[in-house]
């Protein structure tokens, strides 16, 4: 399995860190991605990734929670970054949230598109942040189409006509984590509509965690209990989904120790009562 999306940086992991790496690796999570959200996180995130070589990757991102007046300041130092060797595997964590007040939405526009640029330039994916901003999204992803190396949806929790409005980029895939096991959430019933092969594992750590982990801090570990809801909702085991996610994850960010993975035909499952996986 993969995390693509948790935030090891943050303090809720400075005590046991290296104990929530080896949790994750017992159950069979190789390899964690760390989105950035500023230039400290940033920063943080490739600090941990040397700690943990060929486990922990790290992303560039600017949230757009934290996009204020000075951001293209920020953006600017941020670049410097990218214009040199450096380790990070996508831009992330990146996108509009307008959920809370929409008091810098110019500039949390502007950034967004800025930072898809970077993805076209760099050829690196988009990890996106997105809420109460869906349709300002699509348009500026409309724009770049056809340069953009792909992405993730992060945190996808929509119903089926949204799943195809993000769908209809055939480059990025679908993140999906503990709220498909939320009791009221509507998921499980819009999975089957989705292809699997659109989709990649996250838990969103410390947020998020899955039944029966709800209400204490995320950690890689517990994306067992995604895999398990996924695989009763698409009619398949659970061994089927950990091996088309990983597949999944390894196309889309390129990592090299993942190369040998795309060699494989991706599953087909023609029991499965979920659309066809290709």
């Amino acid at each position: 399995m993969i995390d693509t999306h948790i935030h090891l940086d943050v303090e809720d992991y400075s005590d046991d860190l290296s104990t929530v790496i080896e949790r994750a690796k017992a159950v069979g999570v190789d390899q964690i991605f760390i989105p950035a959200v500023d230039e400290q996180s940033a920063d943080a995130a490739v600090a941990i990734s040397r700690q943990y070589p060929d486990t922990v990757y790290p992303m560039l991102g600017l949230h757009p929670e934290e996009v204020k007046a000075d951001f293209e300041q920020v953006l600017h130092a941020m670049k410097q970054r990218l214009k040199q060797s450096h380790p990070f595997i996508a831009i992330g964590e990146v996108g509009l949230d307008f959920y809370w007040s929409r008091v810098f939405e110019k500039e949390q526009l502007a950034a967004f598109e800025e930072q898809v640029k970077w993805s076209v330039e760099y050829q690196l994916p988009l990890m996106i942040h997105c809420r109460k901003g869906q349709n300002e999204m699509i348009h500026i992803l409309k724009r770049y189409e056809k340069d953009l190396p792909g992405g993730v949806f992060h945190c996808f929790t929509g119903n089926e006509k949204e799943a195809d409005a993000f769908l209809q980029f055939d480059k990025f895939m679908l993140g999906i984590g503990g709220v498909l096991t939320f009791k009221k959430s509507h998921l499980p019933e819009v999975l089957p509509h989705i292809p699997l092969s659109r989709i990649v594992l996250e838990t969103d750590g410390p947020y998020m965690a899955p039944v029966p982990m709800r209400g204490k801090r995320n950690e890689s570990s517990f994306l067992v209990y995604v895999v398990t809801k996924m695989a009763e909702s698409y009619g398949i085991s659970e061994q089927e989904v950990m091996t088309q996610t990983t597949i999944n994850a390894h196309r889309l960010f390129r990592l090299v120790s993942g190369e040998r993975s795309l060699q494989r035909p991706l599953i087909d499952f023609p029991n499965s009562n979920a659309k066809s996986l290709i």
